[in-house]
């Protein structure tokens, strides 16, 4: 597929399952979808809401992200809230957290999230995080969780990132990566790419873009591997490709990466 009709998949399947958000967010579509088997236990973090938690990440950013009181924050991807609402929890009410999603379910389910706990200082804004609807040096902090492995250009989003961050700022991202080889059909199909497989790149190469961009201070602050059960790779493969796969060096793992964005990185300076 090319790009603009990866982009449109995902666009279609995140709409649905925010259409079918009472299922996913208790946890029914589990042992079922690919999206839903790697998600990390949010319950017991202020500023959790059950709504919001539709089960679709692969870490806890917000653990690792360094958010203060008063902070400004940006989340790519921000599905239903889940991670914004964790954000405003630490920023507090002096603070302020905008989350980008380019689907308009899941906008408008954040939104509606939002107004009924009477939030004011977070803003949800529908627009794609490869060109984000934000002003450049806005942001302390921006947070991600399993979104990026989704979209074609990773370049494109680092750089993105870098953008948006003041100088001195910095983000975390937990992401999905591949370390060795998939099957080329787990990597053509469908299913894998919207479940944050198949859109995954190299370890290695995930962290260049993040260099290249511009950071320093890149660091993986956790890294789990992710097992994907036998009765959905067998969608795919044959008895004895499964037991292939499953006996080889290969793995897809979730990352969570941190990095800064040099204090002297401000309008002007080379390094824009």
């Amino acid at each position: 597929m090319d790009d603009k009709k990866i982009k449109e998949l995902v666009r279609q399947k995140y709409g649905e399952i925010a259409g079918n958000s009472s299922c996913c967010s208790t946890g029914c579509c589990s042992s079922a979808e690919v999206y839903n088997i790697m998600n990390e236990d949010y319950s017991s973090l202020s500023g959790y809401n059950a709504d919001a938690d539709l089960g679709l990440g692969c870490g806890l950013p917000t653990q690792f992200a360094g958010i203060k009181q008063g902070d400004t924050v940006i989340d790519l991807g921000s599905g239903a809230g889940n991670d914004c609402f964790v954000a405003r929890a630490e920023t507090g009410e002096t603070g302020r957290v905008i989350g980008i999603d380019f689907t308009p379910e899941m906008t408008a389910k954040a939104k509606s999230n939002a107004e009924k706990r009477g939030f004011t200082n977070v803003d949800f804004r529908l627009g794609d995080i490869e060109n984000m609807p934000v002003g450049g040096n806005s942001a302390d902090v921006v947070i991600s969780n399993c979104v990026l492995n989704l979209l074609p250009s990773k370049d494109k989003i680092f750089q993105e990132i870098f953008r948006v961050l003041k100088p001195g700022g910095h983000f975390c991202v937990s992401d999905i990566v591949i370390v060795g080889e998939l099957p080329q059909v787990l990597r053509e199909a469908a299913e894998m790419y919207v479940g944050c497989v198949a859109g995954a790149i190299q370890k290695n190469e995930y962290m260049v873009q993040i260099f290249s961009a511009g950071f320093s201070n890149v660091k993986i602050q956790k890294e789990k591997s992710i097992t994907i059960p036998d009765d959905i790779l067998a969608k795919y493969l044959s008895a004895e490709e499964l037991e292939l796969f499953k006996n080889s060096t290969s793995s897809i793992v979730s990352i969570t990466v941190t990095g800064d964005k040099p204090s002297g990185c401000g309008c002007g300076s080379n390094c824009c």
